[in-house]
């Protein structure tokens, strides 16, 4: 006997990628409500006042960008 086309079983499979950027969105989320407090921050002279998980952010973009430039090839 011939097989027919039968639908064949597909497993859906779920890439180590996706699990990471999951747990790290779920860890964030849970850093942004433990960190609500209002802060001040002393920027030279002024002061500013924000939430500690937006100034904990900034410094994380701002320490980004400078290893971002710190570590372009060189021409």
């Amino acid at each position: 006997m011939s097989q027919r086309n039968s639908p064949q079983k597909r497993s859906h499979r779920v890439s180590p990628r996706v699990v990471t950027g999951v747990v790290l969105a779920g860890l964030a989320v849970v850093f942004v409500l433990e960190n609500r407090q209002v802060v001040d921050i002393r920027v030279l002279l002024p002061v500013v006042t924000a939430p500690l998980w937006a100034a904990l952010l900034a410094v994380l973009v701002i320490g980004v960008i400078v290893g971002f430039l710190l570590n372009r090839p060189h021409r």
